[in-house]
């Protein structure tokens, strides 16, 4: 998902497929004695280095260079925590409660990531001994809202899971939608589309990378040919509600590397942990706001409210950056390094020509697409009876997905921790098709208002949930909504999008960048970064910092270790089948799978 937002945006797609943090050692850092720690030190003894971005790359990189001795600046525009914080509902607070929390986008932390994670346990968390990921938390079960029939209800099983408490009708329904699903796709196309994953899992990186690559999904797994609700399911359910892009345009490389690797979740190989994680609390309260005070103590110096306006080019490297202060007057900054570590949207409008120039890779950037994938939050004065996870309502118009959070926050008391007292839960709903009509108006989510926009969103949801004999939702206990304010001018002929999410068509593989770049000392983070998990996520943002951290260590010659990049799962067992496809592919012949 995400989807950095997008994390979020790929919580479906894995159920369809089915020490101590205080410490300041570091995975990919050996265990590290005094006199290493003094080496690290003194070799970045003196080094600068401006951090451009606050976002969860920027702060990966500051984590990882504090860590390693360098002098840390970061500088932000908005918020620590980019598109990754949760923030107040302003005037929302009564009687000595704190704001009603809200958000970008849900969060969410699947087990197929590695990086992240690894960062999360060397951040300290009161009583935790692994740190801020020890406020994760695995929800027992997701599922697909079809609107006009019963929900697919899925269970998600992992160590220690705990099921949950099923009513008879609840089995009955579960049992309805089950039965509905399998006879709704008929047999054939399911042996088809399972024959496309083999394909997939068993084609070697050339072709992954050369045909997939130029391949949408949707031709892929010929869903222009299947049935209704094969297109649904796993055309746009695992596209648009997931990836944020069409399934018509998206690579299939992207999306089928996901679900491979959700797959082997699912099985429980190479997994960090449950196929679905959430934070056990608002998001900057588990997890940004400890994080930036571990960064504090170890020295990182934070700017909020500087934008960077252009990154200055001279004599073959970065001179200086241009920043506008809080204040609005415009400063130059100089230092030994510079980290990039904003969204491509806003980190390529401060690539001047020259710098351009040095470097045809940042040109290629402007290729990158992005499309809107924004939040808006339901405050309830009763709980609904929703499942205890996420559901996606593959059938709304405007591809929703949600998660009624208080359930998930054992350790708060929404009404008396939250609010005025008299809203007792949040259902946080993501929107990711901005571009076509809705049920109530007709019109796109763009040409709505933002009081259009709620209003829709929540018919849309009654929809896909008050449709089968039960009252889920109701209008009597809606207390309030909340929409992202990045999110402006909508019902205007130029809505805007501060906080856009980056998308796959095919080709965009062939335009991301390296972490590296050919100007000596400047260096690329964020979710847009070529690395192993080719999707905008929290953990492509994470991997990429530390991509970019090894490549300042290297330049400079440190001696401190590197940081660990560790890529996705890959089965030994399907390793070896890949390399018979490398030899079928070199002779230009099919998967030995494929069958057309």
């Amino acid at each position: 998902m995400d989807r950095t937002g997008s994390s979020r945006r790929t919580f479906m797609a894995g159920a369809a497929a089915v020490g101590g943090a205080a410490a300041l050692t570091t995975t990919g850092m050996t265990a590290a004695s005094a006199a290493e720690g003094a080496e690290r030190s003194g070799a970045a003894a003196g080094q600068s280095v401006a951090v451009l971005g606050g976002g969860v790359a920027g702060l990966t990189a500051a984590h990882e260079l504090a860590e390693r001795g360098f002098q840390v600046t970061v500088y932000e525009r908005r918020a620590l925590g980019g598109k990754a914080r949760s923030m107040d509902v302003p005037d929302s607070a009564k009687g000595g409660r704190r704001p009603l929390p809200a958000e970008h986008g849900f969060r969410f932390i699947p087990g197929i990531y590695h990086n992240l994670p690894d960062t999360m346990r060397r951040i300290p968390f009161p009583g935790n001994a692994n740190g801020v990921w020890d406020n994760l938390v695995a929800p027992p079960e997701m599922s697909f809202a079809r609107t006009g029939r019963e929900d697919l209800r899925i269970p998600l099983p992992w160590p220690g899971h705990q099921g949950a408490d099923l009513t008879l009708d609840d089995v009955r329904r579960a049992l309805t939608a089950l039965l509905d699903t399998a006879l709704g796709i008929p047999v054939h196309e399911t042996a088809y589309f399972v024959n496309r994953g083999l394909v997939f899992l068993t084609s070697c990186d050339e072709r992954r990378d050369g045909a997939w690559e130029r391949t949408p999904w949707w031709d892929f797994i010929r869903a222009g040919r299947m049935s209704y609700d094969y297109q649904r399911v796993l055309a746009v359910g695992l596209t648009r509600n997931i990836v944020a892009t069409k399934a018509e345009e998206a690579s299939t490389r992207t999306v089928a590397t996901l679900l491979e690797a959700f797959v082997f979740n699912a099985l429980g190989r190479g997994a960090d942990g449950p196929l679905d994680r959430i934070l056990n609390a608002p998001t900057n309260e588990a997890w940004i706001d400890p994080w930036v005070g571990h960064l504090t103590g170890l020295g990182v110096d934070f700017r909020v409210g500087w934008t960077v306006r252009e990154v200055k080019y001279g004599a073959g490297k970065v001179a200086a950056v241009v920043i506008e202060d809080p204040q609005g007057s415009p400063r130059t900054v100089s230092a030994d390094h510079y980290v990039s570590a904003m969204p491509v949207e806003h980190a390529r409008r401060t690539w001047g020509a020259e710098l351009r120039a040095a470097d045809p890779q940042l040109a290629r950037c402007d290729k990158l697409e992005t499309d809107w994938m924004t939040g808006i939050q339901f405050y309830l004065t009763e709980r609904a009876p929703l499942l205890h996870g996420h559901l996606n309502c593959i059938d709304s118009p405007w591809s929703l997905t949600a998660i009624q959070q208080a359930g998930h926050w054992p350790s708060r008391d929404f009404p008396a921790d939250y609010g005025d007292g008299v809203a007792v839960d949040c259902l946080s709903v993501d929107v990711s098709e901005w571009d076509r009509p809705g049920i109530l108006y007709g019109k796109t989510a763009k040409q709505c208002t933002r009081a259009e926009v709620a209003r829709e969103v929540w018919a849309q949801l009654k929809a896909a949930l008050n449709d089968t004999g039960r009252t889920v939702l109701k209008d009597g206990a809606l207390h309030s909504w909340f929409l992202d304010p990045g999110v402006d001018g909508l019902g205007t002929p130029h809505p805007t999008n501060e906080d856009q999410l980056l998308v796959h068509p095919v080709g965009t593989f062939h335009n991301r960048p390296q972490a590296a770049t050919r100007i000596p000392n400047f260096y690329l983070s964020g979710d847009y970064v070529r690395v192993d998990i080719d999707l905008a996520t929290m953990e492509g943002a994470n991997a990429s910092a530390r991509a970019a951290v090894n490549a300042l260590l290297d330049r400079v010659g440190s001696p401190a270790a590197r940081c660990s990049v560790k890529p996705l799962f890959r089965a030994p067992e399907i390793e070896l089948l890949k390399r018979g496809d490398r030899v079928r592919h070199r002779l230009g012949l099919r998967n030995a799978f494929d069958l057309g």
